[in-house]
């Protein structure tokens, strides 16, 4: 039976004779019916959708197997699929990466950038072996492992001629008086927002998760972003981005802070190419420094 789911699924442009006589030596294997023949869209029945499920772990467990297998073989061979949200991938992961691929030239590494949310579905359906956003939702889930990064700090900034630019600080509302051009997704932020703003619905001006598009908002006109102390994108903008600091916000504050870690599944064994690049992602950010400080200048 899965020789034969194999040869299905790995033949999408069979022909629909040689579609019927595979479906059919399936169902005579099962003893069931997999395909509602009512329907012209040949939708699978319930018994089919579970073996379909079952199909696709297979194929997906013998790509794996090869993939160790070339990659115990010679460990600078094999593919790398991992995912990370939209913060760590402005600068943590493209540097883990560059050091990675220093180590092992021939591997091939596939990033996929997405929210948490659409991280954890493709980690579930293991098109991923790990990926790097926020931990908080896995962190008491036993189904995860999870290893905690340094915090980093969020910082309000605006372009150096901005009129809010020269000030030892501002308020408040002084702050969303101008347009904010920034991401809302982590739900640390969020909530600094909306306690700024005292509007639980509030929408930005501009929203985005990509930080190099927002930076490029903030430095064309009176906008105010948020950035990372880790992102990359601030070495671009290095003399033309002020840090803003905000009345009533301390700067210790722990929703001003990233909780960022990496997020794999318990039970499940890395190959040697993951837990590599896990190990490189760790001592990068061992060995990160922020890009700015809290110091009101330019960066």
């Amino acid at each position: 039976m899965s020789e034969t789911l194999g040869h299905v699924h790995r033949n999408p442009h069979l022909s629909q004779s040689a579609f019927s006589r595979s479906i059919q030596a399936l169902e005579h294997s099962v003893g069931c019916q997999l395909v509602d023949r009512g329907r012209k869209d040949l939708a699978p029945t319930k018994q089919g959708q579970l073996l379909l499920e079952h199909a696709r772990r297979l194929v997906s467990g013998a790509q794996q197997m090869a993939n160790e297998i070339s990659q115990f073989n010679g460990l600078e061979a094999g593919e790398l699929r991992f995912g990370c949200g939209p913060a760590p991938a402005s600068g943590l992961i493209p540097r883990a990466i560059g050091r990675f691929i220093g180590r092992y030239p021939k591997a091939r590494v596939q990033f996929q950038v997405d929210d948490w949310q659409s991280l954890s579905k493709r980690l579930l359906s293991e098109e991923f072996e790990f990926f790097v956003a926020d931990t908080r939702h896995f962190e008491a889930d036993p189904d995860y492992l999870t290893h905690r990064l340094r915090p980093r700090k969020w910082h309000f900034c605006c372009r150096a001629g901005h009129p809010l630019a020269q000030r030892d600080s501002v308020s408040a509302s002084e702050l969303i008086s101008y347009p904010l051009a920034v991401t809302i997704r982590p739900p640390n932020l969020r909530k600094v927002i909306v306690d700024l703003c005292g509007k639980p619905d509030y929408t930005p001006n501009v929203e985005c998760e990509n930080s190099y598009s927002l930076l490029g908002v903030v430095l064309r006109s009176d906008a105010i972003g948020i950035v990372g102390s880790y992102s990359d994108a601030l070495h671009n903008a290095k003399g033309e981005l002020v840090c803003l600091k905000i009345d009533g916000l301390a700067d210790d504050l722990e929703e001003l802070y990233t909780r960022y870690g990496i997020v794999s599944r318990a039970g499940y064994r890395l190959s040697p190419l993951a837990a590599a690049m896990i190990e490189e992602i760790k001592a990068t950010d061992e060995q990160d420094e922020d890009v700015c400080s809290l110091d009101k200048i330019a960066v």
